[in-house]
């Protein structure tokens, strides 16, 4: 597993859109930072998008971490976790 940083997190939930959540963290060996967007409509089916955080990077390390990803179900849980760490229910009106 690539040992990563956790930089960032955050999510949030609605009733319309579900957990929508992102971390930001470097994995070490990359030259830049990502970010990793989250979404489930109930909590439990996981969509994410994998991005460079500030600037475009290495194209070939980004693919070879979303490879990881797909690969590795203990490295995107802890992904899930540090988002939903720090989850606010956004108020109904």
């Amino acid at each position: 597993m690539a040992n990563i940083t956790i930089i960032g997190a955050r999510m949030s939930y609605t009733k319309e859109d579900g957990y929508v959540g992102n971390v930001q963290f470097s994995a070490e060996g990359h030259d830049h930072e990502y970010e990793i967007a989250l979404h489930s409509k109930r909590g439990s089916d996981w969509g994410y998008g994998l991005f460079f955080l500030n600037q475009s990077g290495n194209e070939e390390q980004l693919l070879a971490l979303e490879d990881e990803i797909e690969e590795n179900d203990e490295l995107f849980e802890v992904f899930i976790h540090a988002a939903q760490e720090k989850l606010v229910k956004e108020e109904e009106q």
